[in-house]
């Protein structure tokens, strides 16, 4: 077998950008991939950075996605076993090291899992690794056998030739690892798909995860390795003024305690000698430039910005056609108006932030579920000085994200790197939080407020629409920058909507004012609140109009030329059937997000004042469904986390302190309160597009859409418990 490929050394001048790069500035003629990988010293095999062939014929797909819980795991493992038509049962997965040159997401430009892209920008990238891997085995079976490479058929690790020769890839592993990779190799048709699309493509980690193999940060138990807390001021943006460490000092256990930016750290021989060294601390903060509002003063500052109260607020188009000047004075019956208010959202994932550091010299090695795998690099090396590179990360399956786990200053892992720094001579830490750590710290889904307005024409369709959001921008302040004009996080799932573009006069805008708490991506983003304000309000429409509403949806599909929302559409409502389960009421909500189109009918009642929820009838577009059990599966997962945020989610703040610190203050969907989530998947050619989000913001306002035809009453704030 030939050596594997072992990138050189950095040289002085790769020290010098690198060092560019940690300072802001970026070198012409690098690529950020280049800059975040030097110094690293991953290594790649004869069959690629994708694929390990062990001695034995087993393969080994190599991930540049971390597995939170989603599945991408399988689906990513069965397009490479597809088109190197290897043993199913015998194919692995295993967690790539950080080093964005090899593993960046095609879709975000660095190692990241993110945005449901992980089976669609490694769609073909994996594909042609499997095909090339096979067209390397089969080179070497016709050499040994001295006959054409097109007589030869592969199937379940098992190459044969029609003179009846066979040979499996244990047995021909060293030939081929000496066949140099074509350059270009044929994928297969995928009329000719064995295992993409079936039942087959089911879990890898499912027996790990359930005898307790699975390994999560928690579990992570290094020799000498000390565990550390972090006192986190009650106020963002407050800074330490003075503490007095004695009495933490005191604790049986406690090692030490500093100062680091965020808070001040306690270090210890466990995690609980460091949680009571923590709470014996006395920590005077200095809130000079703490956020001292409340939830309700900043959403009252937004109901003002969106209704035109500011003047100085900056408002930027996302949408605009025709002239809407004389909408913003229009009245009558004509005439839909409405005000929506969305509450900050926790992340709320099972397992809190966690993090395992080591730092020696210019050393730094990560042990943790890392899903922004160059961003973390690049944040510890901007703390202890060396290359981004030379961050080694070990990536763990952690107990899921929703997108907290991957932000622009790698918070908790920042503070793991820190407190190993100061603790030094390569002893690990474990940075450990609590779950009121967790909740209480950020970072959150954004407060949202929508002022919407509607014209009608002598139809009932709409004929000017004017629509204003307002919220913090998650991009801002980014290196990831937003671009001229409006913050897309924040409009996504309005902009580009069908019935934006059904609509002959738009002005459609919105303005993003500063506010000290921290925000980020929340599973499906934008969509969180623009599905529920477009959907809602479509339904609000028909019913002012006097027409169905899934017939006034489907008429203007057709006007914007929606041909996918309208085939899902007709999907979820033949799969629904026409009989509704007797004492339930149905709403319906369709959206696209991520690239898929998701359409949800509910079946909802209303008991002890609370909604009921029990049969989801779903339908996606998704284009190649790699995995049904998977897709249906993130269906479930994404409409219980959808409906726990809409029926109950809500996190407040008073004077600025976060009011809950658990899951009894942040009440989250029970079991006995999830429904029963029937998944259709709308046949497709197309390449794959999201799943993991699509399904969180469709069931809010089918709900909400249920409730509507109920009792005639419109939602007009969420949690819905509230909302009315």
């Amino acid at each position: 077998m030939n050596a594997p490929f072992k990138p050189e050394a950095p040289s002085r001048r790769d020290v010098v950008v690198a060092a560019s790069l940690v300072g802001g500035s970026l070198l012409v003629g690098c690529s950020p991939a280049d800059l975040m990988s030097m110094g690293s010293k991953v290594e790649v095999g004869a069959f690629g950075p994708f694929i390990k062939i062990a001695p034995d014929g087993a393969v080994t797909v190599i991930s540049k996605h971390i597995e939170f819980g989603q599945g991408n795991h399988a689906g990513l493992s069965a397009i490479v076993a597809e088109e190197l038509d290897a043993d199913w049962s015998r194919v692995r997965v295993e967690q790539a090291p950080a080093n964005a040159k090899l593993y960046a997401n095609g879709s975000l430009g660095a190692q990241l899992t993110g945005g449901s892209s992980a089976i669609s920008n490694s769609w073909e990238q994996l594909r042609k690794a499997g095909a090339t891997a096979r067209a390397m085995f089969v080179q070497a079976a016709g050499n040994r056998w001295n006959v054409p490479v097109g007589e030869i058929t592969v199937k379940d690790s098992v190459l044969t030739h029609a003179s009846g020769k066979t040979a499996a890839f244990a047995e021909l592993l060293a030939d081929a690892a000496k066949v140099p990779p074509p350059k270009d190799v044929k994928l297969k048709d995928p009329q000719a798909f064995a295992l993409i699309g079936t039942d087959r493509v089911r879990r890898k980690d499912s027996q790990a995860k359930s005898d307790g193999t699975a390994r999560y940060t928690q579990d992570v138990h290094l020799p000498n390795m000390l565990t550390a807390m972090v006192a986190h001021p009650p106020r963002f943006g407050a800074k330490v003024k003075s503490f007095d460490a004695a009495p933490a000092k005191q604790v049986p256990g406690v090692v030490d305690v500093f100062q680091i930016p965020s808070g001040v750290a306690v270090v210890a021989q466990n995690t609980y000698a460091a949680k009571l060294g923590r709470e014996a601390l006395n920590i005077t903060w200095d809130e000079a430039e703490a956020e001292k509002r409340g939830s309700a003063a900043i959403t009252q500052l937004f109901k003002d910005i969106a209704a035109g109260k500011d003047a100085s607020a900056k408002w930027e188009p996302f949408d605009q056609r025709g002239d809407a000047s004389s909408l913003a004075s229009a009245k009558g019956d004509g005439v839909f108006e409405a005000t929506y208010e969305f509450p900050y959202l926790a992340h709320a994932t099972m397992e809190p932030m966690n993090c395992v550091a080591s730092v020696d010299g210019s050393k730094v090695r990560l042990t943790f579920g890392s899903q922004g795998q160059t961003l973390d690099q690049l944040n510890a090396a901007k703390i202890v000085g060396c290359l981004p590179g030379s961050v080694e990360i070990e990536t763990l399956f952690a107990g899921g994200s929703f997108g907290r786990r991957a932000n622009f200053q790698s918070d908790y892992v920042a503070e793991c790197v820190h407190i190993a720094k100061t603790v030094g001579d390569g002893r690990p830490v474990k940075l450990v939080w609590t779950r009121e750590d967790d909740m209480r710290a950020g970072y959150f889904r954004p407060i949202v407020v929508h002022a919407v307005k509607v014209k009608l024409d002598k139809d009932g369709y709409s004929a000017a629409w004017r629509h204003r959001i307002v919220t913090q921008s998650i991009m801002k302040g980014s290196p990831m920058p937003a671009g001229q004009g409006a913050d897309q996080t924040a409009v996504e799932g309005a902009a580009g909507s069908p019935y934006l573009k059904a609509t002959p006069v738009v002005d459609a805008q919105v303005a993003c004012p500063d506010v000290g708490v921290p925000v980020l991506w929340w599973r499906s983003v934008g969509a969180t609140h623009t599905a529920f304000v477009m959907e809602h309000t479509i339904d609000q429409l028909a019913r002012q109009a006097g027409k169905d509403p899934i017939d006034y949806r489907r008429a203007l599909y057709r006007k914007a030329g929606a041909d996918r929302h309208l085939a899902v559409l007709n999907h979820a409502v033949e799969k629904a059937g026409q009989a509704v389960t007797p004492g339930w009421t149905r709403g319906v909500a369709v959206h696209e997000s991520f690239g898929s189109v998701v359409a949800q009918i509910a079946e909802v009642k209303v008991e002890d004042g609370v909604p009921r929820v029990g049969r989801v009838v779903t339908a996606i577009d998704c284009g190649v469904a790699i995995s049904p059990d998977q897709i249906a599966a993130q269906m479930e997962g994404g409409t219980c986390y959808g409906l726990s945020a809409a029926l109950f989610g809500e996190v407040t703040l008073t004077d600025g302190k976060v009011d809950q610190g658990n899951f009894d203050a942040y009440r989250v969907l029970r079991i006995n309160e999830a429904p029963t989530v029937e998944t259709y998947i709308v046949p497709s050619g197309n390449p794959p597009s999201g799943v993991g989000e699509p399904g969180t913001p469709v069931i809010g306002p089918a709900v909400a859409n249920a409730l509507l035809a109920l009792d005639q009453r419109a939602t007009r704030r969420l949690p819905l418990i509230r909302g009315a």
